[in-house]
Formats: structure tokens, sequence, C-alpha cells
């Protein structure tokens, strides 16, 4: 079954972005796919609340699109959380405007990949990470899947790593808004990255 796509985009410096900034470009091509730039559209934090829950009500998945900062997100998709998800339509009695609908997060990380283990240096991997996104997705009844990943990115331009990881980009939202992934096992996974992981098709 299709699935219509909302990416809230949150990204407080995009001028020197090198990674998320193509990727949000890349996201605009999908004509079912709709993309909100929380920062220019609330450059004052004024979010509004009804507008917000009316997308969400909109759509079938949600992605939370952003540069890992402090092992959390940018403000703005903080505050985007504290008042959108609202006791009564996000949760609690009542609130079941989200259910089974799925939420992931395509982020980037500065760090290399193999700092975020257990024995690394960050002592958790990304998913460990970001259990308080994963954990507002189940009490809002949603289905949460994994998330798409770039680590390193810092380096990622000079590596020649962007071209790659946005044409897998595209091919995971295609997968989605068509409703082609294997859900199932996307949830089970560690991170989304591998874009032919979940639809069955041999690659080689």
């Amino acid at each position: 079954m299709p699935n219509k796509v909302l990416i809230l985009f949150a990204h407080p410096s995009q001028h020197r972005s090198e990674v998320n900034r193509p990727l949000v470009e890349a996201s605009r091509e999908f004509n079912d796919v709709d993309v909100v730039d929380l920062y220019a559209e609330y450059p004052d934090f004024c979010i509004d609340i009804d507008r917000e829950q009316q997308r969400l009500r909109d759509h079938d998945v949600v992605v939370f699109m952003f540069p890992l900062y402090w092992y959390s997100t940018p403000a703005i998709l903080k505050e985007w959380q504290d008042l959108v998800l609202e006791y009564g339509f996000a949760y609690g009695h009542d609130g079941t405007v989200l259910h089974d609908k799925y939420l992931l997060c395509a982020i980037t990380a500065g760090g290399l990949e193999d700092a975020y283990r257990m024995n690394g240096y960050n002592h958790h991997s990304i998913r460990e990470l970001l259990r308080p996104i994963e954990q507002t997705a189940m009490l809002c009844g949603m289905r949460y899947l994994p998330p798409y990943a770039l680590f390193g990115s810092r380096t990622a331009v000079e590596d020649g790593r962007v071209d790659t990881h946005i044409d897998c980009w595209r091919r995971i939202l295609r997968q989605l808004a068509d409703g082609d992934i294997d859900m199932d096992a996307a949830e089970a996974a560690d991170k989304l990255n591998d874009c032919m992981a979940f639809d069955g098709e041999d690659d080689t």
C-alpha cells in the first residue's frame, strides 16, 4: 500500500552542511514526499501546533532528518516534539491519531561507526543513543524503524561517500512511499542503511 512521507528537517547551520543539505534536496524530488524545513518555517520557534498536527494526520511515515548534536536532536526538533505531540492527540486517552504510522531518523554523526558501540568512544550504538525517540514512537503507538545514518560525516565529502549515501536514501524513500519495505525485518535491524536489505532483490 502506498504511503505519504513527511520529512521534518532540522539543521541550524545549513550553510555549513555538506551532507544534510544535499540529502534534503534529494528528498524533494519525490511527489509523495513532503519536506518541512523547521528552522526556515519557524525561525522564532513559534511552532504552529494545529498545522503540524494536521501534517501528521495527512502522512503515514514521519522522518526526523538532522545532524546528531550531543547525542540528541537540534533544539527545534525537541521543541516540535514537546509542543506537537500533545496528550489526547499523540498519546493518552483518545490520543490515537498516530497509531500504526511509522517513524524513523535520518541522521549524520561526526564520529566513525566504530565509536558507536559498547567498547567504542561513545559506549553505545546509534540506535541505543536514540532510545528516547524510539520510546516516544512507542508511546504514540507508532512503529519505529532503525535510523538511516552516515558516520564520519566530517570527512564524507573528501572520502567520496556522499553520493552513495544519497542514492541509497533515494531508494529507501521510494520503497517507503511505495510500501515495498519489509517493515518487520526493518524494525529488527540496527540501522536502515542497506538500500536493498528489505526488498528481497539480489543486487549482485
